[in-house]
């Protein structure tokens, strides 16, 4: 799925400017694997979901051209890197280690993380909480980092590639928990497959491995790319294009504080 616009001569120069950083065409790199509301392939192989919209609705703000360009989670750090993708949008949160390596555009939504378990068990979002239970997180996530660094004494850490997979085990009764991002875990316990479970709460936030919100990684230095994300996130926050993508898919903003 590609989402073209003209790239207009003002971000052109700007990229001279900035070293030429902006390229024509923007490689916007999201996680290969499914991540509902978010992000997932319909019957036609076309990708769809809230952030996949939020993505073509900040190029056309930013008008630049873009191609959404699917990438395994836990390579897309070194694919940016590596520059084979320009941009990272895949609900990346901005954490302080990431930022390290990449930098981040302004956020472009922000929700709690929640601890997700069968309706009958007694779990709580807490170490004594989770004692003596089997936790499942994703792995190369803010939620894997906070789980063994809060909880590796209460109980087993399971590390999955996938949200899915882990959301299967729960729903099989394998795993006793689930981390994940409030919106992403909503979907499943609404869903026929997620009727088992129930959000049992939001974990203590530690924005120091939460991060500060869900920005687009770019490349260090890649101002002028950064700058005209930020243009472009700024200008569907104020032309009423992020509220309006937002309620096709959530009874509440996203965006957060």
């Amino acid at each position: 799925m590609t989402m073209k616009t003209k790239l207009s001569a003002g971000v052109l120069a700007l990229a001279m400017m900035a070293g030429g950083a902006v390229a024509e065409e923007v490689k916007i790199g999201i996680a290969a694997e499914p991540y509902p509301p978010f992000s997932s392939l319909d019957a036609s192989g076309n990708w769809i979901g809230w952030e996949i919209e939020i993505i073509n609705a900040v190029c056309a703000a930013a008008e630049m051209d873009c191609v959404i360009t699917p990438v395994a989670w836990d390579g897309i750090i070194p694919s940016l890197t590596g520059k084979q993708i320009d941009a990272i949008m895949a609900s990346m949160s901005i954490t302080e280690e990431r930022m390290q390596t990449i930098d981040f555009s302004d956020k472009y939504y922000d929700t709690p993380t929640v601890i997700v378990a069968d309706k009958a068990a007694d779990i709580a979002p807490t170490a004594e909480g989770l004692a003596g239970k089997i936790l499942g997180v994703q792995g190369s996530t803010v939620h894997q980092t906070y789980a063994q660094t809060h909880f590796a004494d209460a109980g087993e850490i399971r590390v999955y590639q996938t949200q899915d997979e882990i959301n299967q085990d729960l729903a099989a009764g394998r795993i006793d928990a689930a981390q994940a991002d409030s919106i992403a875990m909503d979907e499943f316990v609404a869903s026929e497959a997620g009727s088992c479970c129930e959000v049992k709460g939001a974990v203590e936030n530690d924005t120091a491995i939460l991060g500060l919100g869900v920005g687009a990684g770019v490349r260090k230095g890649d101002d002028a790319l950064r700058e005209q994300i930020n243009k472009g996130i700024a200008a569907i926050r104020e032309n009423g294009a992020y509220d309006e993508i937002t309620k096709k898919y959530f009874s509440s903003s996203i965006y957060g504080s």
